[in-house]
């Protein structure tokens, strides 16, 4: 079994800004839409998971972005690190086991907000035997976001690995947990609720939507929630609303920004290109509104397209949407009011 154990030069080299760690897999996507898998003649693959997506976006966004995890030893292994390594992300971390094959996932697509996921990867994926004594603590310990999920925690030896290597980083600046429960992958909500508590004692950023939120803290109005998160220690509470858009919260600042309008083709990558560009406004330092609307727009970008990690903007095509976006406000703020009829 190839190990994913690093010497400290090797990490101390040059600091990752970002490392994810979590799902990878393939993603294979029906190019027709409107109807079950049942009736879709042709499809299309695409490198897949949530933390692998947040790795491409932040890779996107200009950073030396790094991800941890492990496929199948097998032919979908191999395209995970040719894709991530067109994609700029360091592939050193990635390793192949015996056993199970890469994961695979196949969606369907009615738009504008239906869009069911069927996993295949059980009994075990192989980003859920990532071992803690084969983690890249000095890396870990020395990136300036370290990006988790969820899902990493639901099985062993995955979740020791995650446990690991938060006492590994102690709780520094930028380390963010990204709430993504998904139900299929637990045998127990209140074991997920038992453990996405455990690891809030170590994280400095939480992010989910009202869901998700629901399973970490027992709060699903996004205000108490984000209350909640803050209470756990969390110094940034990133609380996804849908429609309502997403709200963001520390101790001495909440703010709200709106969603971005777009033609929604396939939602289900948004939230990781809004991770991706979390990442990016953190890094950045930039103010928290700045944050969610550049992150807002990310996330809908990604929204109006079919694929998620071939979907991911640069920095340049975000900001040039939101520079369309502010001149169209400009221009209805000052548009005549027209005079009533006679």
């Amino acid at each position: 079994m190839t190990t994913m154990t690093t010497t400290t030069t090797e990490a101390s080299h040059a600091a990752y800004d970002v490392i994810t760690i979590g799902r990878t897999g393939v993603d294979i996507y029906p190019l027709q839409h409107g109807v079950g898998l049942e009736k879709v003649r042709t499809f299309e693959k695409f490198l897949g998971g949530s933390a692998t997506n947040v790795s491409v976006a932040a890779a996107r966004h200009g950073h030396r972005v790094a991800l941890i995890t492990r496929t199948g030893r097998d032919a979908f292994g191999r395209y995970i690190h040719e894709a991530l390594q067109d994609f700029g992300v360091d592939d050193r971390f990635v390793s192949a086991v015996d056993g199970p094959p890469t994961p695979v996932t196949f969606c369907e697509v009615f738009p504008p907000d239906d869009f069911p996921l069927y996993f295949y990867r059980y009994p075990i994926a192989p980003d859920l035997l990532i071992e803690p004594d084969e983690m890249p603590l000095d890396a870990i310990r020395d990136a300036r976001v370290y990006w988790s999920t969820v899902t990493g925690l639901s099985q062993e030896p995955s979740r020791a690995a995650h446990f690991r290597a938060f006492e590994a980083r102690g709780r520094r600046a930028h380390t963010i947990l990204d709430l993504d429960y998904r139900p299929m992958f637990w045998g127990d909500p209140a074991e997920a609720s038992d453990q996405v508590g455990r690891a809030l004692e170590h994280v400095t950023v939480a992010v989910g939507n009202r869901e998700e939120c629901e399973v970490a803290v027992g709060e699903t109005e996004p205000q108490r929630a984000a209350d909640a998160l803050l209470e756990r220690g969390v110094e940034l509470a990133v609380v996804k609303q849908g429609p309502k858009g997403v709200l963001a919260a520390t101790r001495d600042e909440r703010v709200e920004v709106p969603p971005y309008p777009v033609d929604v083709v396939n939602g289900l990558g948004a939230g990781d290109a809004f991770g991706g560009a979390l990442c990016h406004g953190l890094l950045e330092g930039w103010d928290l509104r700045r944050i969610l609307e550049f992150a807002n727009v990310a996330g809908a970008i990604v929204a109006s397209k079919l694929e998620c990690s071939t979907a991911m903007p640069t920095s340049a095509e975000v900001e040039e949407r939101l520079a369309g976006a502010r001149s169209d406000s400009a221009a209805a703020s000052f548009a005549p009011v027209a005079e009533e009829a006679r």
